[in-house]
């Protein structure tokens, strides 16, 4: 292992692989109500050359996993790709983002394969409004599969709860208290811009995120919480991403602020992403990537697609344009994974 960095001197060891552009839901602020147009089957990475790649990366420096989709619950056989990466001896954790509707059916033979942890994107508690924004009414799986995960011990769960003022803002101390009652662990995520207008009164395409009426600071969701008591510092439970974590004198659980546009956490960033047709992607909030399915499928050597990952590194870019209203216009946040 040789380490690997971007230009900007930041280590870059974890890698967020989508291994499916499709979803059995449609989120207001990820998917338009009729879906995408999905990639054909051909053109998805199989599990053998996802598990090609991450032996290069975890040879160049990569020892973190993070699978996300899409939902990747709904391809088949996820749990023989998370087996086959467990056996990579440099990768030392692998965890999961699900939506949360399968996980009850997977957890138990997912953990067993050797995944780490999940996070569940879950936006209400509510059934009703779970409903608005899934344009699904599957609450009650997306509960049973959180009880699931826990049960399994694929632990910390944690809970992604994306704030959007006027559509579920009013949940706030609702799944805060939960940190306190049930052990939660509970990350509040800023809302950001991406290539569609979504919400239905969604993200225009240059608009400042920050601009945007649905959009609420980290800062205005501490407020809310004041009525709960006194949120004080804690070291992250576990992971690699970029939340600031908290917790109530009472809690067993945790609160975590996901900054994206109002306090950007650029500068820490350690992370490539693999698209699920086999794209490298630098940065979530821009264009540039850089395609690694073609050269493996010609039979390129271990060192040329080595040589494809380091230069598509050295693409990252120092910090994304959010605050200059750019955004990514190729993909919809489904096919990047988040």
């Amino acid at each position: 292992m040789t380490g690997l960095s971007d230009p900007f001197n930041r280590p870059i060891n974890y890698l967020r692989i989508s291994v499916t552009d499709r979803c059995n839901l449609r989120c207001i602020y990820c998917m338009p109500a009729e879906g995408i147009d999905l990639l054909p089957h051909g053109e998805i990475l199989t599990y053998e050359e996802i598990a090609t790649i991450v032996r290069l990366a975890a040879e160049l420096g990569i020892n973190k996993l993070r699978l996300t989709g899409g939902e990747p619950l709904v391809r088949a056989k996820l749990t023989e790709l998370v087996a086959m990466l467990a056996d990579i001896d440099a990768i030392d954790d692998i965890s999961l983002t699900t939506n949360g509707v399968l996980l009850k059916e997977y957890a138990s033979e997912l953990k067993q394969a050797g995944l780490k942890r999940v996070n569940v994107s879950l936006d209400s508690l509510n059934q009703d409004k779970f409903e608005r924004i899934t344009r699904h009414r599957k609450l009650s799986d997306v509960l049973q599969g959180i009880e699931a995960a826990k049960a399994c011990g694929l632990n910390p769960v944690k809970i992604n709860m994306v704030v959007m003022r006027g559509i579920n803002d009013d949940e706030i101390l609702g799944f805060a208290k939960f940190t306190i009652t049930e052990g939660w662990h509970v990350r509040f995520i800023e809302l950001m811009p991406f290539v569609t207008d979504n919400p239905p009164e969604g993200h225009s395409i240059g608009r400042k995120a920050n601009s945007h009426p649905q959009f609420m600071s980290a800062n205005e969701i501490k407020e809310r919480l004041n009525s709960l008591g006194e949120l004080k510092p804690c070291l992250p439970i576990t992971g690699n991403g970029p939340a600031k974590y908290f917790r109530f004198p009472q809690a067993s659980g945790t609160i975590g602020f996901i900054t994206p546009v109002s306090q950007h956490f650029c500068f820490s960033c350690n992370r490539l992403r693999l698209t699920a047709e086999g794209k490298l992607r630098p940065c979530l909030l821009s264009d540039q990537e850089i395609d690694l399915r073609q050269p493996l499928r010609s039979g390129a050597s271990p060192e040329k697609l080595k040589q494809v990952i380091t230069e598509a590194i050295q693409t990252k870019p120092k910090e994304h344009q959010l605050a200059q209203g750019h955004t990514s216009k190729k993909r919809l946040m489904s096919q990047v994974g988040g």
